[in-house]
C-alpha cells in the first residue's frame, strides 16, 4: 500500500531500522561489557551444555518451580518461539510463507504460529491479571509501570496479529481457526486491518527498543547464561590459581600479584552475563536467609547492581580504563559480609545465576589484600578476625590447643593416627565443643557396633579450611588443606567419614583441585544408612515424633536427603521447608564466627519454622545446625530436644540391646 508518495515499506523500513538498530547496538554493546571479564573456561562437556539449555532453557524446568508464575511464563516464553516467524513474515509482506516455506508446511506453520499467539495472550492476560488483583507481597509498594507496560504491548502483538489474519485472502478455520472466527464474526474493514498491521509493527518496534532497557533483555542473555553455567559441584569454589593440569597451582609455587575482585573487570565474563540475565522475578530474593533478617545483602540486587556499575561506567570500561568506584563499593561492604553460602539463591534462579561466587571473591579481596573494612561491619568482623588468628597458630577456631584436638576419644579404643579402612574426620566443632564432642563418641560407637575398622586422626587432624575459604582467606584455607592432604598421604587415608557437612564438602569436593582425587568422603548418614540396608546394624525404629532440619552443605549443596531420614526410620512430620528448600540455620559462610546484630537473627527464624512442626525432636545432620538451632529453640522458649542423627541411631541401638538382655533375663527366669 501507499500513502501519498511513499510506498508503506518505507515506513516499514524507517521504523525496523531504528528500533532494529537501536536493539543491535544495546546488544553489542553488552556483549563488549560482558566481554572485558576475566577468562573462564566454559567450553567443555558440550553434550551435557546442550542437554541443560534444552531442559533448562527450552524446557523451562526451573521456572515451572513456581508452578503459577512459572507457568504463565512459560506460556508467553514458549508462544514467542512458536510466533517469532510470523514477526519476520508480517515485516517482508510474506515473503517468507510464500517464498521460503514448502507450500505443504503452510498450514501447519499458521497453525503454530496462531497457537503461538494464542498462549502467549493466556499467559499475559494472565500475568497482568495476577500483578493487578493477586499483587504478590514482593510487588506490594513498587512500580509495576514497566512490567505492566510491556504486557500491554505483548497484548496489542497478539490481539492485532488475529485481526490481521482476518484480513487475509481465504483464511482457513483449520489452520487459522482464531483468524477465521474473527472474519466470521466482525468481518473487519479494510482500513482495521491495515491499523492492525501498523499497531502490530509499532508495538513489535516499541518491545525491540524496550527490550535491551529493561530486565527483558533476559530474552537476549538466558540462553548463553544457561549454556555456560557452571558445571562443577555447587558451592565448589575456584583455587587462586591452576596450573596447565587443570590443577591448584600449589603454594610453594604460588605467584599472583593480586587476590579476589575487587573491579569489574576482575569478575570472569560468565559472571558478568548474569547482570543482563536476570529476569527481576525475586526468587533470590524471598528464599535469602540474610534478607529475611533484615541485613543489607539482597541477592537480586547484587545481580542488578553488576549491570548497572557497568552502564554508568560502561565508557571507561570499553577503553580498558578502571573507574573510580570499585565493584566491591557498589555491592556494599555490609551486603559481601552477611552472606551464609547457603545457595539457596543459585538453587532458586530459573536461568542459573551464580550470586554467591560475586560475594565471596569480595571478601577475598577484603580479607587477603585490602585489610581495611567499613566501619559499618567493624563490629560484625572482629570475632571473625580472631577465628582466623587461632585457625592460623592452633589450626582450629577455638584457639585451643592442637594436641588436645584427639581427646574427645578417650576410653573408645579407637586407633589413632594410624592406617584403617575408615577415618573419621571429627572437625573442629566436635573435637572441640563440650556439645558436639557426644556426637562423635556415638558416631564412633556406631561404628564399632557395626565391625567397622576404623581410626581417627587425633592431633594430627587440622581445621578442613571450610570457614577460612568462605570469610575470604584462600591462602590460609589452601595451607591447611596442603596440611591435611600430607597427613592422609602418610597414614594412607582412602575413606574419610565426616559428620559436619562443611568437612563432607570441603573434603570431598574442593581437595580434589590440591590432589585429594583419590579420596572417597560420605557423610555419617550416608554410611549409617549404608550399613543399616546391609544388615550390619539394626533397622531404624520410626519415631513419630522427630523432623529433621535438613542442612544446606549436606542437602541443596550436597544432594543428600535421603539417607538423614532413613537413618532415623524416616519423619512423620517435615518442616515447611526441607530437602533443598530447607532454610539456613545461619551459620554458613563463616557467619558462625561473626557477630550477628540484625531485625531478627537467621536462626530465630528457622527456629520457628521448626518448633511449628509440633515434633518433640529436631534430628540435624551438622554441628552448625545443632548449636544454631538449639541457640533459636531457647531464644522462643521452646523445649524441642535437637539431637544429632548419630545420637539418635545409638540411643536405638542401645535401648535395642537393652530389650534383647531384658527377654533374655526374663527367659532365663522363666526357665528357672
Amino acid at each position: 500500500m501507499t500513502y501519498g508518495p511513499l510506498p508503506g515499506w518505507v515506513f516499514l523500513l524507517v521504523l525496523g531500522g531504528v528500533s532494529g538498530g537501536f536493539f543491535l547496538y544495546q546488544v553489542i554493546k553488552a556483549t563488549r561489557l560482558v566481554m572485558v571479564g576475566a577468562p573462564d573456561d566454559r567450553f567443555d562437556n558440550w553434550g551435557a551444555r546442550v542437554k541443560e539449555v534444552i531442559t533448562g532453557w527450552l524446557g523451562q524446568k526451573r521456572v515451572l518451580e513456581d508452578r503459577i508464575a512459572g507457568g504463565i511464563h512459560v506460556l508467553m516464553f514458549w508462544g514467542f518461539l512458536m510466533l517469532s516467524t510470523d514477526m519476520f513474515d508480517l515485516a517482508t509482506a510474506n515473503w517468507f510463507s510464500h517464498n521460503i516455506l514448502p507450500e505443504i508446511t503452510r498450514g501447519p506453520w499458521n497453525l503454530i504460529v496462531e497457537t503461538g499467539y494464542t498462549i502467549a495472550l493466556i499467559g499475559c492476560v494472565a500475568a497482568l491479571f495476577r500483578r493487578v488483583v493477586f499483587t504478590p507481597d514482593k510487588l506490594k509498594g513498587k512500580s509495576q509501570l514497566e512490567g505492566n507496560f510491556i504486557l500491554v504491548l505483548i497484548m496489542t502483538i497478539t490481539l492485532t496479529s488475529f485481526v490481521v489474519e482476518a484480513g487475509e485472502t481465504g483464511v482457513s478455520s483449520t489452520w487459522e481457526p482464531i483468524g477465521a472466527w474473527v472474519f466470521e464474526t466482525l468481518n473487519p474493514s479494510t482500513i482495521i486491518v491495515v491499523a492492525s498491521y501498523w499497531m502490530h509493527m509499532l508495538a513489535i518496534s516499541t518491545f525491540l527498543f524496550l527490550i535491551p532497557l529493561s530486565k527483558h533483555m533476559h530474552l537476549v542473555m538466558a540462553f548463553p547464561n544457561v549454556f555456560f553455567h557452571d558445571m562443577r559441584p555447587m558451592a565448589t569454589m575456584e583455587p587462586l590459581a591452576r596450573g596447565e593440569d587443570g590443577k591448584a597451582v600449589l603454594l610453594d609455587d604460588l605467584d599472583i600479584e593480586s587476590f579476589g575482585t575487587v573491579n569489574y573487570t576482575d569478575l570472569t565474563w560468565r559472571n558478568l552475563i548474569d547482570g543482563w540475565a536476570c529476569t527481576s522475578c525475586a526468587r533470590c530474593q524471598d528464599v535469602c536467609p540474610a534478607f529475611a533478617s533484615g541485613k543489607s545483602l539482597n541477592p537480586m540486587q547484587i545481580i542488578k547492581d553488576v549491570r548497572n556499575y557497568a552502564n554508568d561506567n560502561s565508557t571507561a570500561l570499553i577503553a580498558g580504563e578502571t573507574p573510580a568506584e570499585d565493584i566491591i563499593a557498589r555491592f556494599g561492604e555490609e551486603a559481601i559480609w552477611a552472606c551464609t553460602t547457603c545457595h539457596a539463591c543459585v538453587e532458586a534462579c530459573p536461568i542459573y545465576i551464580d550470586h554467591v561466587p560475586k560475594l565471596t571473591d569480595a571478601r577475598r579481596h577484603l580479607m587477603m589484600e585490602r585489610m581495611e573494612f567499613d566501619e559499618s561491619v567493624e563490629d560484625t568482623i572482629a570475632p571473625l578476625m580472631a577465628t582466623i588468628e587461632n585457625l592460623e597458630s592452633d589450626s582450629n577456631p577455638y584457639g585451643l590447643p592442637a594436641h588436645e584436638r584427639g581427646d574427645w576419644a578417650e576410653g573408645l579404643d579407637v586407633k589413632v593416627a594410624e592406617p584403617a579402612e575408615y577415618i573419621y574426620f571429627a572437625g573442629c566443632a566436635a573435637s572441640f565443643d563440650e556439645r558436639n564432642k557426644k556426637v562423635a563418641r556415638d558416631t564412633i560407637s556406631v561404628m564399632k557396633e557395626a565391625g567397622l575398622d576404623v581410626g581417627i586422626l587425633g592431633m594430627q587432624e587440622g581445621c578442613s579450611g571450610d570457614s577460612a575459604r568462605r570469610a575470604g582467606n584462600e591462602y590460609l584455607f589452601q595451607m591447611l588443606a596442603e596440611t591435611n592432604l600430607a597427613t592422609f598421604e602418610e597414614i594412607g587415608v582412602k575413606k574419610i567419614v565426616a559428620s559436619c557437612p562443611h568437612c563432607f564438602h570441603t573434603l570431598g569436593k574442593e581437595y580434589k583441585d590440591y590432589g585429594g582425587q583419590d579420596i572417597e568422603v560420605m557423610h555419617h548418614s550416608q554410611l549409617i544408612n549404608h550399613l543399616q540396608q546391609e544388615g550390619k546394624l539394626p533397622a531404624p525404629q520410626h519415631d513419630p515424633s522427630v523432623t529433621f532440619h535438613d542442612p544446606c552443605y549436606l542437602g541443596r549443596i550436597g544432594g543428600e536427603l535421603e539417607a538423614p531420614r532413613n537413618a532415623i526410620g524416616g519423619v512423620d512430620v517435615e518442616i515447611e521447608r526441607h530437602g533443598k528448600q530447607s532454610f539456613c540455620c545461619g551459620a554458613g559462610g563463616a557467619q558462625m564466627w561473626m557477630e550477628e546484630d540484625a531485625d531478627q537473627r537467621v536462626n530465630v527464624i528457622r527456629a520457628k519454622e521448626i518448633a511449628e512442626t509440633g515434633a518433640d525432636t529436631v534430628a540435624v545432620g551438622c554441628p552448625f545446625c545443632s548449636t544454631m538451632v538449639s541457640d533459636g529453640l531457647s531464644a522462643i522458649e521452646s523445649d524441642m530436644e535437637v539431637k544429632d542423627i548419630a545420637e539418635i541411631v545409638w540411643e536405638q541401638i542401645k535401648a535395642n540391646d537393652a530389650a534383647i538382655e531384658a527377654k533374655k533375663t526374663a527367659t532365663a527366669e522363666a526357665e528357672a
